[in-house]
């Protein structure tokens, strides 16, 4: 016995009410799904962007001042010998701000001297002695800063930034302002009208907030001005097995120096990540869960209506039987059904998914849905009818076709 689709689409029109109540299941999940899984997929491709720091090896330790210190600068020297004295630590340096941080410098880079003009704005980092050894950053082009090209910012006279000896940039920066080209040696303006000269660039380094990136864009410099501490925080590159040890000991020993400053507790990049993604991880956990429980609904409606179509048509599923229909024709009938109503729902859906996606994009700035999301989405949701169909439609096959026609 051939199956037809008459007989399918003239039972959905005596049950229009069930079967457009799937449908729209099946589209709203479809339209929700779809962005959520992207959403997840963004945040989950954000928390994996490298920061170009050995994060499992740095610890940040920040000290503030209760009293204004005649020499900071002094002060900070002698914390430095201190802290590298330690065992276990490799590298240590100061540094204006850390990956994942709270504070966050930023400044306007230009290829011309027009004030007010900066071509793009870019992470500054200050950092002193031993910055690019502790951080662990790769140096792909020109060279790090000499000792004697460090500067106290207080140093720095009426050219302010222009009169520092040259800078370090990152690969995004250099590529934007000198595509195909070898970016050392040649001249920026970084907040000064006066232009400095580029001696190398760093592989990667982004923004203090990975998520300015995408409002601010990924350029980065690195300037060879020694802030004290008072004015940033130290970094220290530690043996990974003695992170722990290291960290007590560090905070002891700057204790020990004086009782007008208060020491923080340190705290190692990999929490500084930890703690910058934790909105993100849930929610990633939270749109997760949220999928997981359309996707039980939507089965769970499908199962309920094939289960009431079934006892509702036992009679006709009987006289098929009768007439010479086989379990497979049954079966197959009823996941054909399902697989009609769940293309219709779905093809809603996709319709409902790139809406949804351009809501989002205007309010909050989010990128294009990819298409490829939507067959995922597709398939996905067609799969699950399928599964929830088979028991009620196996159930419907097997119905003994005497007993059903007798009853």
């Amino acid at each position: 016995m051939s199956l037809h689709l008459g007989p399918i689409f003239k039972t959905l029109r005596r049950h229009k009410i069930a079967a457009g109540l799937i449908v729209l299941e099946v589209a709203l999940s479809c339209a929700i799904i779809c962005n959520a899984v992207f959403l997840i997929g963004q945040r989950l491709t954000g928390m994996e962007q490298p920061s170009g720091f050995v994060e499992e090896e740095l610890v940040m330790l920040q000290v503030n001042a209760i009293r204004k210190e005649a020499k900071p600068e002094a002060a900070t020297q002698r914390d430095l010998a201190l802290l590298r004295a330690l065992p276990g630590v490799l590298h240590a340096t100061v540094t204006n701000q850390v990956p994942f941080g709270g504070s966050s410098n930023n400044g306007g880079v230009a290829t011309s001297g027009e004030p007010g003009r900066p071509d793009t704005n870019a992470a500054w980092y200050l950092m002193g002695d031993g910055w690019l050894q502790t951080s662990g950053l790769r140096l792909i082009a020109g060279r790090d800063f000499l000792p004697e090209e460090y500067r106290d910012p207080s140093s720095l006279g009426a050219d302010g930034l222009g009169g520092i000896p040259g800078i370090i940039v990152n690969r995004a920066l250099a590529e934007k302002f000198f595509p195909g080209e070898s970016a050392p040696g040649k001249v920026v303006y970084a907040g000064s009208d006066k232009p400095v000269k580029i001696v190398g660039v760093v592989e990667r380094l982004g923004r203090i907030r990975p998520a300015d990136e995408q409002f601010n864009g990924p350029a980065a410099v690195l300037l060879p001005l020694r802030p004290s501490y008072d004015m940033g925080v130290y970094l220290l590159r530690v043996a990974p097995a003695q992170r722990d040890a290291v960290m007590k000991a560090a905070k002891l020993a700057l204790q020990q120096q004086g009782r007008h400053r208060m020491v923080e507790a340190p705290v190692s990049l990999t929490e500084l990540r930890s703690r910058q993604y934790a909105q993100d991880r849930y929610m990633a956990w939270t749109l997760g869960i949220v999928c997981l429980v359309l996707l039980v609904v939507t089965a769970l409606g499908i199962i309920g209506l094939a289960n009431f179509w079934v006892r509702q048509r036992s009679r006709m599923i009987g006289t098929r039987r009768a007439l010479g229909a086989t379990r497979g024709q049954i079966l197959r009938y009823f996941q054909l059904e399902n697989l009609l109503l769940s293309a219709l729902g779905i093809a809603l859906g996709m319709v409902a998914a790139y809406a949804i996606n351009l809501a989002l994009m205007l309010n909050y700035q989010l990128p294009r849905l990819p298409l490829a999301y939507l067959p995922v989405g597709a398939l996905a949701l067609l799969a699950l009818g399928q599964l929830a169909v088979l028991g009620p439609a196996r159930r419907a096959a097997a119905l003994p076709p005497v007993q059903v026609l007798r009853g």
